[in-house]
């Protein structure tokens, strides 16, 4: 019977399908059912035959098994985890694992050199409007008039003036009442009343 293109193309892909599908059984098989691994009988043997001693024999022991190959095989051995379990802490200092252990006194601290102050006041500020600007006048003299109405000196930076009661200096100071002393003077602009005393100049 001759086959055409056509079967023989199928029967070529049914049979590359059949061998993929063995080899992919074959492959699984061979896992599930791994050849057993050699165990490191030797090291096992050697920390099962360590007779516990002395904490060095147990300690050399643990210390010994995980220096070996056993340590590359990831099945469990109770063996070298009893081993490991038998170790005591032997340390000379205290051990922080046990609540009977001998505390360490730990010094007290040295007072410090610095004074203890006071911690700074609290400065709160005051409740309402602020107060008015001081009047940047100086009164440092007064003089007479012909009429006979006292004068007084009035000094503001570097400029001298010369007023007496009801006049206005710097377009802002009304001049109200001038003594020997002292005098009353009024902030127009911030309806504020100064006393200024007589200073020397």
């Amino acid at each position: 019977m001759k086959m055409t293109p056509d079967t023989q193309k199928k029967a070529v892909a049914v049979g590359l399908f059949a061998l993929l599908a063995g080899g992919i059984l074959y492959y699984q098989l061979s896992d599930a059912n791994p050849t057993p691994r050699p165990a490191a009988a030797p090291a096992q043997t050697a920390v099962q035959q360590a007779a516990p001693a002395s904490r060095t024999a147990l300690g050399n022991a643990a210390k010994a098994l995980g220096t070996t190959s056993a340590q590359l095989d990831p099945t469990l051995k109770m063996g070298p985890m009893l081993a490991a379990e038998k170790v005591v802490y032997s340390g000379s200092g205290r051990n922080i694992f046990s609540a009977n252990s001998a505390p360490i006194d730990i010094p007290k601290p040295i007072a410090s050199a610095r004074p203890k102050t006071p911690p700074p006041p609290v400065i709160t500020a005051p409740l309402g409007p602020p107060p008015p600007p001081p009047i940047d006048l100086k009164f440092f003299g007064t003089a007479t008039s012909a009429n006979g109405k006292r004068q007084a000196f009035l000094l503001h930076g570097q400029d001298v003036f010369l007023a007496t009661d009801g006049e206005i200096v710097q377009r802002r100071y009304r001049i109200v009442t001038v003594s020997a002393n002292a005098v009353v003077v009024e902030d127009m602009a911030n309806d504020n009343r100064q006393t200024l005393p007589l200073v020397g100049r």
